[in-house]
């Protein structure tokens, strides 16, 4: 079989798998966010943390309970990384210095996990497991909890009540992460990734005399990290690493795992608000912009326009021969259109237009499917916005879900919007404008601004992943990267609650002869052209001078 064809077989088995699962998968989320039964070890946590779990809050409230969960988070583990060397595990390593130790808290908790150092020879086993491998938990459960208070939002009326977050949280966490990654570590363990305490700088010699240095809870902290739409890593190649994934089918094992949960948590949309069919119009749209990334970016891989990879046939610069193009290019593209950050190749050492794919998955804002919950939530925001433009063209009040659109509903969605290209923006304008900083790039011309624009993308957008020619450990990096990772999940998490608060205290209206339909293809297309030309005339200036630049030199 040639890799063409391989290539396609590995997407469309993909393909086949998540539509499998969508809908088991969704109607037992669903389950889990309406039931009002609290199983006894869930009552034992609601004790211990003072909640009382069948008391629900408003929107203010529920957002006050996300920001001091995270508040403290950042905190903990912050702490934990400077106390590293006072505690057990710590495999002899120093305290995580200070400004990475920032950069480091803020991104896990933020469900970005991007990361300024080498998870190897920084960290223990103890803040991987303990502080790391925990926030790869909670905070895609907060990500859930969120999505799931704005369906709450548009399935309710004429009340202030969005649910319980601690409850949610809770929920998300043990019944839905936990057993999904147990099962995940298991088939990643049996397709050869290690599992053990050992010194990750341990020297083991492999059967045939061959010496590798082995050690970690890798499997386990791998399988999270997917499943939770979490980047990071043990091993500084990350998932490029054989030790992080081993083989083409744990390739495929993982990929799936990124994208399991975003894509079946429209169906639980559907079912909460009471009408599937808005459930299938989200995931249509989450579809049709992930399979043309996807196509698109494996294409000009395999293409592989530039003088060096036509002379060699092949633009494996950067990539695992065991991947090859294909696979490579479908787990770039769906580790950018959701909020993962993992990686199995090097963005940077892809074709300049390839490389700009994997920055525009992240500048749609990761609505394909997107991140955990964060993707769910991203697209209803796009489908308000979509709403309210037809409206203006017609003339008439723009309505979704039997809520009215009108201007507060449409600020908050505005705001949630703006918030990630204003910190991408500036945060790159800021770096090429300092001399000091620029010396972080490794490249020079339209490659360094990508370098540079590329990080603060993926760090604005809680994605993770990296352009590595660029040097971020330093000082200056660190701050500014953790302070767009901060601003860039609570800020819109804050529009996103408002926005639910906003819609859960109307009465629904009526359907009408002039209500926008927006189960069928007529709106899944205006969802799509809405995103892509949001996203078109917010960045196409900078992608023009950086990889379009580049690309067509």
């Amino acid at each position: 079989m040639s890799p063409t064809a391989a290539g396609i077989v590995f997407i469309a088995s993909m393909v086949v798998a998540l539509a499998v699962v969508h809908r088991p998968l969704g109607d037992y989320m669903y389950r889990v966010y309406t039931s009002t039964r609290h199983y006894a070890f869930e009552r034992v946590i609601y004790r211990l943390i003072g909640v009382q779990p069948d008391t629900e809050q408003r929107w203010t409230v529920y957002a006050r309970s996300v920001l001091a969960f995270s508040a403290v988070s950042i905190l903990f583990l912050y702490a934990f990384q400077r106390l590293q060397d006072k505690l057990f595990l710590s495999l002899g390593f120093a305290p995580v210095p200070d400004h990475i130790a920032w950069n480091t808290a803020v991104s896990f908790v933020t469900n970005t996990n991007w990361q300024a150092y080498s998870g190897e020879s920084t960290m223990g086993h103890l803040v991987q497991m303990a502080g790391l491998a925990v926030q790869n938990f909670v905070s895609a459960a907060v990500g859930m909890a969120v999505a799931i208070a704005l369906v709450r939002g548009f399935a309710r009326k004429k009340t202030d009540e969005l649910g319980n977050f601690w409850v949610d949280l809770v929920r998300g966490s043990i019944r839905v992460l936990l057993p999904l990654a147990f099962v995940g570590a298991l088939v990643l363990v049996a397709g050869g990734l290690i599992q053990n305490f050992a010194d990750p700088h341990t020297i083991t010699t492999l059967a045939g005399g061959e010496q590798a240095i082995t050690g970690g809870p890798v499997a386990s902290q791998e399988i999270i990290k997917e499943m939770g739409n979490n980047g990071g890593g043990f091993y500084n190649a990350n998932s490029a690493h054989p030790f992080e994934n081993a083989t083409s089918w744990t390739n495929w094992v993982e990929i799936f795992a990124i994208l399991m949960l975003p894509f079946a948590l429209p169906r639980t949309f559907g079912r909460i608000v009471g009408d599937k069919r808005q459930g299938y119009a989200i995931v249509a749209v989450m579809g049709v912009l992930a399979i043309t990334s996807v196509s698109v970016l494996t294409g000009l891989e395999i293409a592989h326009n530039g003088t060096v990879p036509q002379a060699v046939g092949a633009a494996m610069e950067g990539k695992e021969v065991r991947f090859g193009v294909a696979n490579s290019g479908t787990f770039g593209a769906a580790t950018t259109l959701t909020s993962t950050g993992a990686v199995n190749s090097f963005h940077d050492s892809y074709t300049a237009l390839g490389g700009m794919i994997t920055m525009f998955n992240m500048m749609l804002g990761e609505v394909a499917p997107g991140g955990v919950g964060a993707g769910l939530y991203g697209m209803l925001v796009l489908a308000v916005i979509t709403v309210f433009v037809a409206g203006l063209m017609v003339g008439r009040t723009p309505e979704y879900l039997g809520k009215k659109i009108g201007a507060r509903e449409i600020k908050l969605a505005s705001m949630y919007f703006l918030v990630t290209p204003v910190l991408v923006l500036v945060g790159t304008a800021l770096a090429m404008g300092s001399a000091e900083q620029r010396a972080s790039m490794l490249n020079s011309g339209a490659h360094g601004l990508s370098e540079v624009l590329y990080a603060f993308t993926s760090a604005s957008n809680n994605n993770g992943s990296a352009f590595g020619g660029l040097t971020v450990n330093t000082p200056w990096y660190d701050v500014a990267l953790g302070l767009c990772m901060a601003l860039g999940r609570f800020l819109p998490i804050v529009f996103v609650l408002g926005l639910a608060g906003s819609l859960a205290r109307q009465s629904p209206t009526p359907a009408s002869a002039g209500t926008l339909p927006t189960h069928r293809p007529q709106f899944v297309g205006m969802v799509v052209g809405v995103t892509i030309i949001l996203v078109g005339l917010t960045f196409l200036p900078a992608l023009a001078l950086g990889p379009l630049a580049e690309g067509i030199h």
